[in-house]
């Protein structure tokens, strides 16, 4: 979470207050107070100049503001038939709407109450998402919403097919597993003869050690280098009952010493995130990947397997040339074992609206088990 000092006018007064953000983006560079009369038109020309707007209105009426500015926010049509800018077309306007939506920030007061008229207790759903600051600050409303949709789901949780139905909570800021596919070659692969231990690179949501843990491997280490993740997969792996065979540890890829199984599911396109929340999905330069495939060897016992979790989306959409992972893994001094293949069931996979589809359409998703070469 970003956090710099913002001023701007409040009824003649100068009022400086810390804006927090978990994009990106450049911080406001010109903020004015607004209210109930101020127009969708306005806000939208005004914001694309780079004004943001502090909301002095009934609460409810800044969400159908917003609603209101994204419908008039449109896609830029395209017949191109190159993926690859297709992609990154879509980037684009996925930021530059991420980056307007975003200019209407909120005052949150210091004890997390929002001083507006109609506007909810948020308070315990601030403090499940952000480490807030300890006076009045502003976040987006945009970004506010999204604690609350994050916080429903957290109480509601995901059920995972793996794990016989049993529920994931997934915090705010943490990957969803939402993708069940990859998890249930996770729960199916034949496990390494007699693998007394496990390191889960990357754990996310704890989702894979609990996985692990299930098919009675006795002692798994989970790393993360987000204090999120560390929390809500330490969490998950408690309210599962899996804490004696699981220990989650705050580190850069692997843990100290030597594993019979290490399993890692990193970001599946190598593209840049424009905030901390899209690092579980883009992996700038494949950095992940590549530490993974460049460590790994070097903390797998004998006979040891390293199993990757990985979409071959990236290569449809022409972000990996087709060989290139597989040199990757060459250079490595790894080599592939065996291949695991699924299809996603997703609902983008059959929306043919979707300016990706066709890549989406073919894709597959793989486990590739790895030794040593």
């Amino acid at each position: 979470m970003f956090s710099a000092p913002l001023s701007f006018i409040d009824k003649d007064k100068s009022v400086t207050l810390d804006w927090v953000s978990e994009s990106q983006f450049p911080m406001p560079k010109k903020v004015i107070m607004v209210d109930d009369t101020f127009p969708a038109h306005r806000y939208t020309s005004l914001a694309s100049q780079g004004t943001s707007f502090v909301w002095n209105g009934n609460y409810h009426n800044a969400k159908n503001l917003l609603q209101a500015v994204q419908r008039r926010i449109k896609k830029p049509d395209s017949s191109d038939t190159d993926l690859t800018k297709e992609f990154y077309r879509h980037r684009q306007f996925q930021a530059y709407r991420a980056q307007l939506l975003g200019r209407l920030l909120i005052r949150v007061e210091a004890d997390l109450s929002i001083q507006l008229p109609k506007a909810p207790d948020l308070r315990q759903i601030i403090v499940e998402a952000i480490t807030p600051p300890k006076n009045a600050f502003l976040v987006s409303l945009r970004e506010l919403l999204g604690f609350v949709g994050a916080y429903e789901w957290r109480k509601k949780g995901i059920s995972i097919a793996a794990l016989e139905a049993k529920k994931i909570h997934a915090h705010y800021g943490v990957f969803s597993p939402i993708r069940g596919e990859y998890l249930n070659l996770i729960a199916h692969a034949t496990l390494p003869g007699d693998t007394k231990i496990a390191f889960d690179i990357g754990t996310g949501s704890g989702v894979i050690s609990a996985i692990l843990a299930q098919r009675g491997i006795p002692n798994i280490i989970a790393t993360d280098m987000d204090s999120r993740a560390i929390a809500c997969a330490n969490e998950n792996i408690k309210s599962l009952g899996f804490e004696k065979q699981v220990r989650i540890e705050m580190t850069n890829l692997f843990p100290q010493g030597n594993a019979d199984l290490i399993i890692c599911n990193p970001p599946w396109l190598p593209a840049k995130p424009t905030s901390s929340i899209e690092n579980a999905v883009y992996d700038e330069g494949s950095q992940m990947l590549k530490g993974f495939l460049n460590g790994v060897g070097k903390h797998l016992n004998d006979r040891g397997q390293a199993w990757l979790i990985i979409s071959d989306l990236a290569e449809h959409l022409g972000l990996r040339k087709t060989n290139e992972l597989s040199e990757w893994i060459q250079n490595a001094k790894l080599k592939i074992i065996e291949t695991l293949e699924t299809r996603p069931t997703h609902s983008k996979i059959n929306d043919e609206n979707d300016i990706l589809h066709l890549a989406r359409s073919k894709e597959v998703t793989k486990l590739l088990k790895l030794e040593k070469a």
